[in-house]
Order: C-alpha cells, then sequence, then structure tokens
C-alpha cells in the first residue's frame, strides 16, 4: 500500500508541475462554459432540466477528450524516457503501478469536472432544477470519466511515444462510441449486444435525464476494470520480454 501511495502521489504532482495539467483543466473549462453558454442558455426559453441536460450532453464529450490527455503519458511516457524499466527492478506488482497512475488520473479529473459546478448553479437565477438532478448528471460524468481513463491508460500501455498513445486511446474510444450505430442496423441479438456495449448513447442518457440505474453503473465499472486489467497484462508481458 506504501508503494501504491507514492506512485499516486507522484503521478498527481506531475499534473500541477507540468503545463500540460493546467492546459487540459484550462481548455475543458473554457470549452465547457462556451457551450454552455452557446446551446445550454442559448436557443431561446427552455425548461431548466432541458438546460441542465444540455449541460451534462456537451460536458461529456470534454470529459472524454480531457481523458486521453491526461493518460497519454502515464505508461507511454516512462516507456519513452526508459523509466519505465526501474518499476520491473522494483518489488511492485503491474497492476499496483496501473491503479495508482489511474488513480492520480481519476482525481485531477474530479478536480476539474467539480471546477464545473458553477455552472448548473447558474441555472437558480433564472430557473429550478433538483440538487438529485445535478449528482446524478455529475455521477455519470465521473463514471464516464473513469471509463474513458480507463481505455486511455491502455492505449498508452501500448503505445511508445505520447502521440500514438493518444491516436490509439481516441481510436478505441471512438469505436465503443459508434457501437451505437451498429446497434441500430445489425438485427437481434447483436443489435441488443452492440446497444449494451456503446459506452455513452445508452448508459449516459439516463445520468443526463438525472436518472441513476445500476445497470449502467455496472457497466462503467467492469469497463474501467476490463481495461485496467489490460494495461496491467501489457506491462507484466514487456516486464518479461
Amino acid at each position: 500500500m506504501k508503494r501504491f501511495w507514492i506512485i499516486f502521489v507522484r503521478e498527481l504532482g506531475a499534473y500541477f508541475r507540468s503545463a500540460m495539467g493546467y492546459v487540459v483543466m484550462a481548455a475543458v473549462l473554457l470549452v465547457d462554459g462556451l457551450l454552455f453558454n452557446v446551446y445550454a442558455l442559448g436557443g431561446g426559453a427552455k425548461y431548466s432540466a432541458d438546460v441542465l441536460r444540455d449541460f451534462f450532453y456537451f460536458s461529456s464529450g470534454t470529459t472524454m477528450i480531457a481523458s486521453i490527455f491526461l493518460t497519454m503519458r502515464l505508461l507511454a511516457e516512462e516507456r519513452q524516457a526508459g523509466t519505465l524499466s526501474l518499476y520491473y527492478g522494483a518489488p511492485v506488482r503491474e497492476g499496483t503501478v496501473v491503479a495508482a497512475k489511474f488513480l492520480s488520473a481519476f482525481v485531477f479529473l474530479c478536480l476539474i469536472t467539480l471546477l464545473t459546478v458553477y455552472m448548473p448553479l447558474l441555472i437558480f437565477v433564472h430557473g429550478k432544477v433538483t440538487a438529485g438532478h445535478i449528482a446524478a448528471g455529475y455521477l455519470g460524468l465521473l463514471c464516464l470519466g473513469a471509463a474513458s481513463l480507463s481505455v486511455g491508460m491502455f492505449g498508452s500501455s501500448l503505445a511508445r511515444s505520447q502521440v500514438v498513445a493518444a491516436v490509439v486511446s481516441s481510436a478505441l474510444l471512438v469505436t465503443m462510441l459508434l457501437f451505437w450505430l451498429l446497434a441500430n442496423i445489425t438485427d437481434p441479438p447483436l443489435s441488443s449486444v452492440f446497444g449494451y456495449l456503446a459506452l455513452h448513447n445508452k448508459h449516459f442518457l439516463p445520468f443526463m435525464k438525472g436518472v441513476v440505474n445500476t445497470m449502467d453503473l455496472v457497466y462503467y465499472l467492469s469497463v474501467t476494470y476490463f481495461f485496467l486489467l489490460l494495461s496491467a497484462r501489457v506491462v507484466e508481458a514487456r516486464r518479461w520480454r
């Protein structure tokens, strides 16, 4: 456990010591703010619940993009610099390294997400929404973010450079997003399978509307665990080469 926290603190601190962390944070807040003002608040009279739903819809996109940039360096940079071999010689398991690095990225993503909370609160100036709807939407963002970060970790474990890691992670995320298209053009039972595997369309929409389903939580937790497990296996395979 001590080794886990050492790696976690080191990686979390790296986001605050480098320009990348602040650039990602500023970009997310800027884009979310612009989209909230133009699309959520703009476009004529809307119900408060619709404004909040639109906010979470656009925020889900920035969350996934931010996840790619937050994770592309975690393993690819270590491998490119040759420092990943230091973990191979240390008494620390691959799963511990992957989990600590993932948690550092997730905590930083949580901080970025928390900084956007003023936007939904602006709805109370001229409207009214429930705290439960806001909480459900943010829970969905964090679940989607965790799943996206795990995909990014896997992409970073496969790549030798951060750019390649970002490309691989983006391709995986886009593929998982497009499963809903396959669900619409295929027949059962394949349509049900593709629909369930879709990262956003089926599982995030209920959170946008303020609804929390156990099935959606299980899906995001399963995706997160699956890709973190794959990342640990990749790191382990490279260790014994």
